[in-house]
């Protein structure tokens, strides 16, 4: 059984020292939410750390982080990160929630990550390079809504028509052929991540500091989550298990209804010293326009591939979870 903690497998570079080295990983999208942690992760362990970045490269380098230029839209790439790099973990892409769906910006979500993927793809087919194996970022908005009776969705299940399933399914194509490339592919199709450097979680922590537990209509859908912890894990074990290839779900054992998350939250932040309110349907719609249809939605989404596969999770129920995410530190 792969354990997590038993340190990187058998692959390792030698430096020009002739020192062992850890491989180099090569980030896109490194200065997200999910990016931020994973790189530290990753560095904790020891690994060689390259973060593609839009900006200026010449930044303080830290240990064994780097920094790299790359621009999507321009389709251009420092050929030297590629060359360095033994991985690449490829989690570029707009934000979903964070504007308004307008026809401009749903082009955007998806072609920021089509686009990038070309780009791997394009660079690794056209430049000398080592890379073993691409992980990319997907998301569980691949599914629909549940349906009674409740059916846990796996990763056979066929994509949603709507906007977010649509999406995902051209963004897990845009990188499929770096397979053409003989590079082995890791999807992982990320449920709701919490962590307390922003997301969902932050959100719902906003109302409950004023002592309000807000309840999203009658808060009966299945939110199916992940600690960011698990999520980063999970993404080493892509790179140290060889054997790991195709899609999984990266949700946790144990998904919760959006009432019980709340509850549990406003209690684990505020004892009993909170009032639940249920914010209505309707009042969601006007706010966020398309993208309530995705806070409504219930989903219940099955973690069998991975844990079949032999990844083991520190945080499985969502007690323990926010308990950890709300200790004082």
């Amino acid at each position: 059984m792969y354990q997590q903690n038993n340190g990187p497998g058998v692959i390792y570079q030698l430096t020009s020292l002739n020192k062992i080295s850890m491989p180099t990983v090569m980030i896109t999208g490194g200065t997200g939410l999910i990016g931020k942690a994973l790189g530290e992760a990753l560095l904790e362990k020891g690994y060689h750390v390259i973060i593609l970045s839009r900006k200026s490269a010449d930044k303080s380098i830290a240990g064994n982080l780097r920094y790299a230029l790359w621009n999507v839209e321009q389709q251009t790439i420092d050929k030297e990160a590629i060359h360095n790099a033994d991985y690449i973990i490829h989690l570029a892409g707009a934000g979903v929630v964070e504007k308004k769906w307008t026809a401009d910006y749903k082009k955007e979500i998806v072609e920021s990550r089509t686009e990038s993927s070309r780009l791997i793809i394009d660079t690794l087919k056209n430049n000398r390079n080592t890379v073993k194996a691409v992980i990319s970022a997907s998301a569980i908005g691949w599914y629909g809504a549940d349906t009674e009776p409740v059916k846990a969705f796996t990763e056979t299940d066929t994509a949603d028509n709507s906007f977010l399933g649509q999406t995902c399914k051209l963004w897990e194509d845009s990188i499929e052929p770096v397979k053409d490339l003989n590079k082995r592919l890791v999807k992982l199709r990320t449920g709701i991540v919490l962590s307390n450097d922003g997301g969902a979680l932050a959100e719902f922590k906003k109302p409950i500091r004023f002592g309000v537990a807000a309840i999203l209509s009658k808060g009966n859908q299945i939110v199916s989550w992940i600690h960011i912890d698990d999520l980063c894990r999970m993404f080493i074990a892509a790179i140290e298990n060889e054997n790991l290839q195709g899609s999984y779900n990266a949700v946790a054992p144990n998904p919760v209804s959006n009432r019980m998350l709340t509850s549990v939250l406003a209690k684990a932040m505020k004892g009993n010293f909170y009032l639940p309110i249920h914010v209505p349907a309707f009042i969601l719609k006007i706010l966020m326009g398309q993208r309530s249809l995705e806070v409504l939605k219930s989903a219940t989404v099955s973690n069998k591939k991975i844990t079949d596969a032999g990844f083991t999770f520190n945080f499985k129920n969502i007690d323990t979870a926010l308990a950890d995410l709300t200790k004082t530190k």
